[in-house]
């Protein structure tokens, strides 16, 4: 690893510590780091993938110790999408109209959480009917955008989630973990078969969010109220944001 690189430490120990705290890896902040350090992006594409893999990880022990975890909420979701980000990770595509697409998604919905700060309420009834017939196709869509871009696909998962008013902020982030997790997994696969994975910059990276991810899922699983998530949640969505559309 080269001394330049020491320079991005403090930030990537930043953006694991605050993506982790909503039960995010941080892969599209650690993606425009790097690029604007001046590394291209399809071939830091598997570092991300594995400092997303490592953060989340913690994330989601730390919220299934926590007691927020729900393996029937996230099973149809993750059905079609850890496939899908295989598909998506194998392809290479033009991404400049679907990072506006995107770019504009999470603004509205960044702005939903920051502006609206009543804390969302999980429907106590959720019929499985509804739940398959949503997340499954959502799931497909979300791992192959996840797959495409090289992140985990969380950020999409979380704001669909408390819209739809079938998980608090605590079982958003603890499902959000795990979605990314399992995601990231089959994406870096796809780089692994395909010959692109390569890690130069991994080491110090590695260890800084595992530190700053560590903290950071233990705040938002342990220490931080359900508003205080959502509030952290819009920032995080409206950084993606700002991101996407740059």
């Amino acid at each position: 690893m080269s001394s330049e690189a020491f320079i991005l430490v403090p930030f990537f120990f930043l953006a694991a510590f605050l993506y982790s705290a909503v039960g995010h890896g941080g892969a599209s902040s650690y993606l425009a780091i790097l690029v604007l350090a001046g590394y291209p992006r399809e071939a830091i594409a598997p570092t991300v993938l594995a400092l997303n893999i490592l953060v989340t990880l913690l994330g989601a022990i730390n919220y299934y110790r926590a007691g927020h975890f729900d393996a029937r909420l996230l099973l149809p979701f993750i059905l079609t999408s850890i496939p899908a980000a295989y598909v998506g990770g194998s392809l290479h595509v033009s991404e400049q109209t679907l990072s506006i697409i995107l770019g504009v998604t999470l603004l509205v919905a960044g702005l939903r959480f920051v502006i609206f700060t009543k804390p969302v309420a999980a429907k106590q009834l959720l019929s499985r009917k509804l739940l398959f017939g949503v997340g499954v196709p959502v799931g497909f869509a979300l791992g192959f955008l996840s797959g495409l871009i090289g992140i985990g696909g969380g950020i999409f998962l979380s704001p669909l989630l408390l819209f739809m008013g079938w998980a608090d902020a605590k079982k958003t982030a603890a499902l959000s973990a795990a979605f990314i997790l399992l995601n990231s997994l089959s994406g870096l696969t796809a780089h692994v078969v395909k010959g692109t994975a390569e890690w130069p910059l991994l080491g110090i990276l590695a260890i800084t969010v595992l530190i700053g991810g560590g903290i950071g899922s233990y705040m938002g699983a342990f220490r931080l109220l359900p508003v205080t998530l959502q509030r952290l949640l819009g920032l995080v969505l409206l950084i993606a944001s700002v991101k996407l559309l740059v």
